[in-house]
């Protein structure tokens, strides 16, 4: 394949923070065109990235012929919508998380790009950070013995407009989709995508969206997790994994870039750091899986995709908290 050309859908901060990256990378294509629904909007984020193209909307974007694949950033409300337009103008996709709003969506899109045998990936950056592979060395060689427990924590407290429109149901908003993806997400790369039970609670907020979120899983094989999110609480950003030889701390879990192995012949520190934000090993492996001609990452697959979204799908329908249009 030729140089990658992206197109980036939104001009918001993870776009930004996208953009920022793909132009500290030499390794990497280039961003070709940013869309969006405000010409002005869209031309001030070219000028500041030095991106050549400036849409106005969606529809341009997608219908430039010199566009390989589509980094959707739009809010997850509006994924499916999205990443629907760009499939059906024969463009690849990397999809912000939460994937879509709920796993059915999440299917009619992965349908969709393999009838026109097209890549499609969320983008949970998350999983492709070089210390999750030295993380998953470690657990396979049995540093804190079997794996018992996993426990996670991640909050924060936006301010004014900021706060409404993260609960804003029109947006499918609460912090289960913007944050809990993590938790859940990271909690199924240490015990596995698919529990045998899911227990959780919630406390709704004054848009009918959830602000705290407790969900617990439990898996044949005896092990657990504990995963608490908010939005209006400000909580440490950090993971821990229990075994029955010790415990492995990871704060920041979400960016990992260190952790600490605990046993009982001392404590060792594991470092991984970033090349840049994070963001750049996704793009690569992106790229990689392009031109390779495959439409799924062996990394990031479909089928975790679904796993995750399904646990969040089971998640709402224990508080009864559905979104307007599902």
């Amino acid at each position: 394949m030729k140089s990658i050309n992206w197109g980036i859908m939104s001009t918001g901060t993870i776009a930004k923070k996208f953009a920022a990256t793909i132009s500290r990378l030499g390794d990497t294509g280039k961003v070709l065109a940013v869309a969006s629904r405000s010409m002005a909007t869209a031309a001030e984020f070219a000028a500041e990235h030095g991106v050549p193209r400036a849409y106005g909307d969606y529809d341009a974007l997608v219908r430039d012929g010199d566009i390989d694949v589509v980094y959707v950033a739009t809010p997850h409300s509006h994924h499916y919508e999205n990443a629907r337009l760009c499939l059906e103008h024969g463009k690849h996709v990397l999809c912000e998380k939460s994937f879509t709003v709920n796993a059915a969506q999440s299917a009619a899109l992965i349908a969709l790009a393999r009838e026109k045998r097209l890549f499609i990936m969320e983008a949970f950056w998350t999983k492709f950070l070089p210390a999750y592979g030295l993380l998953a060395g470690e657990l396979a060689g049995g540093a804190i013995g079997a794996v018992t427990h996993f426990r996670a924590q991640y909050g924060f407290a936006p301010t004014g407009a900021r706060y409404v429109r993260k609960f804003d149901p029109a947006l499918a908003g609460g912090a289960l989709l913007d944050i809990g993806v993590y938790a859940l997400g990271v909690a199924a790369m240490v015990l596995g995508y698919r529990p045998a039970a899911l227990h959780s609670r919630a406390v709704l907020g004054e848009y009918g969206t959830d602000k705290f979120d407790s969900i617990m899983l439990e898996y044949d094989n005896g092990a657990t997790a504990h995963l608490v999110t908010t939005i209006g609480s400000v909580i440490p950003t950090e993971a821990a994994i229990f075994g029955t030889e010790g415990r492995i701390v990871l704060p920041e879990f979400t960016a990992l870039q260190e952790f600490a192995v605990v046993t009982g012949n001392g404590e060792r520190t594991v470092k991984a750091s970033f090349e840049v934000n994070g963001f750049e090993y996704q793009i690569r492996e992106t790229e990689r899986c392009l031109r390779a001609g495959l439409t799924e990452s062996p990394v990031m697959t479909h089928e975790q995709t679904l796993a995750v979204m399904g646990m969040m799908d089971t998640a709402r329908a224990q508080w009864g908290l559905r979104f307007p249009g599902e």
